[in-house]
């Protein structure tokens, strides 16, 4: 149990038997009344987000989460396997625990797997990752960093919009949170 007041970005309360992550949360005093904690709430399963407001210094159910780095290892047609960096145990994670990070996973990327009795909830990754062009079209004469933007198919399979100046076979940094281009990589 932990009060309202004591409320952290990233903590997960168990509400009526259901995992929600606090994604933000604001401290509110009205010019009348008590004070309110208002909060963005996200569904741990469904990726849901709602806003719920609370009373000052209410008690809510915390959940442990155990977030741990994996690495990822291969995807078997069954699911992702993933081993732990500490323990080396293997898990293999549905299509759905990993959802969208599937499309920026390559073999031996580590990220953080958040777990609560034993089972799986979702896949944290890195702000940024770094992928190869594997196919795009070539930009016209004169195009150059400032303009417009083509699609770009990277080594995962995910679809980008890049800038004209991007070739095939170079290394781009994507946002993983947005799935934006961000830069160019030098090699």
């Amino acid at each position: 149990m932990a009060s309202t007041n004591d409320l952290k970005n990233g903590m997960v309360l168990d509400l009526d038997g259901q995992l929600w992550q606090v994604i933000w949360f604001q401290h509110h005093k009205p010019g009348k009344g008590n004070t309110v904690v208002r909060s963005k709430l996200k569904h741990v399963l469904t990726g849901k987000v709602v806003d719920k407001t609370f009373n000052s210094d209410t008690k809510v159910d915390t959940a442990t989460v155990d977030r741990r780095d994996m690495q990822y290892l291969y995807h078997d047609g069954d699911g992702f396997v993933f081993m732990d960096t500490t323990s080396y145990d293997q898990m293999t994670l549905s299509e759905a625990v990993v959802g969208e990070a599937k499309d920026y996973l390559l073999e031996n990327t580590v990220a953080t797997v958040a777990i609560h009795e034993g089972n799986p909830l979702y896949i944290d990754m890195p702000a940024s990752v770094e992928l190869e062009v594997t196919y795009t079209e070539p930009g016209l004469q004169g195009d150059r960093s400032t303009g417009g933007t083509k699609p770009a198919t990277l080594e995962t399979g995910k679809q980008v919009q890049v800038p004209l100046f991007i070739t095939t076979g170079e290394k781009i940094k994507v946002d993983t949170r947005t799935g934006d281009y961000l830069s160019r990589v030098s090699n």
